[in-house]
């Protein structure tokens, strides 16, 4: 931890910090360090525990976590599965949460458990249920971001990117029905505590097709693990992906995971993204 791990963050985002969290003392920093979000547990001076996140000027991660936390959340926290947001200022991006207690599921024991999996697939169909809408410009905006990723840096072979091109511009565009999904839906972002799954970290929050939130642990998890996918649908009630539509899904996912991965430097990530590429263009 640096010596003064507040000095990562805007004089506006200590300020805020004082005055929500007056004589509050660090714990620990959690940052990633891949990306400019501060990430810090705090003793509050009242002796609650809480986690601040600080994100740098660019990022549009905070902002979507807010809105997670304003508008989908409730199914979750009001049974203690995800953090309770105390204060938040959008424009500083800066959050305050209630610490959840817990160990994460990626590296656990409970990451090779089913009932893990059964846990995550009930609590993500209740974040699903809330709300259903219908945009006629999502696939084309997902195929255009995709697009600018190839577009971008990244370590795709020139003939691969060519053909994804091509491929990409094939695809129809119909309307897609959108729901609130996580957007990082894996291991990583569960903790366990007494069998108990929970979820943490919103920063990609968004409205989206549900199968959507099926894509990363379909690239990790499910991998030859058919007993985990099962549970986790058996959990979830449903599976909602279409194969034309996943086969679609799991190719973007592929293209930002690689282009992604190379541009923050984590290149054991982007050796995945290689392979979920490979992969997802078999599918085609």
């Amino acid at each position: 931890m640096p010596s003064d791990p507040l000095s990562q963050l805007s004089f506006r985002q200590r300020e805020l910090l004082q005055r929500w969290l007056p004589g509050a003392s660090i714990r620990a920093d959690l940052s990633w360090g891949l990306v400019a979000t501060t990430v810090l547990k705090v003793r509050a001076a009242d002796g609650a525990q809480c986690i601040v996140k600080a994100a740098g000027p660019a990022d549009h991660h905070i902002a979507r976590e807010i809105r997670a936390h304003l508008n989908w959340l409730a199914p979750w926290t009001s049974g203690g599965l995800a953090p309770e947001l105390l204060h938040h200022d959008r424009e500083a991006k800066v959050l305050v949460t209630r610490y959840l207690p817990g160990e994460l599921v990626q590296g656990h024991p409970a990451e090779a458990e089913p009932e893990t999996y059964r846990q995550a697939g009930r609590l993500l169909t209740a974040l699903h249920g809330q709300l259903a809408v219908v945009d006629t410009e999502f696939h084309a905006d997902q195929n255009a971001r995709s697009l600018a990723w190839l577009d971008g840096e990244h370590r795709i072979a020139e003939e691969t990117a060519a053909e994804l091109r091509a491929l990409i511009g094939s695809w129809p565009a119909p309307p897609a029905t959108l729901v609130p999904t996580h957007g990082d839906w894996q291991p990583r972002n569960w903790l366990i505590e007494r069998g108990v799954v929970r979820v943490i970290d919103f920063g990609r929050a968004a409205l989206r097709p549900a199968a959507t939130d099926f894509a990363r642990m379909a690239a990790r998890d499910f991998r030859g693990r058919p007993d985990l996918e099962e549970a986790f649908l058996a959990g979830y009630g449903a599976d909602p992906r279409e194969p034309d539509e996943w086969a679609r899904t799991q190719l973007r996912e592929a293209i930002g995971t690689a282009a992604w991965a190379y541009q923050v430097g984590d290149e054991g990530f982007e050796a995945q993204g290689h392979r979920m590429l490979a992969e997802a263009l078999a599918a085609f």
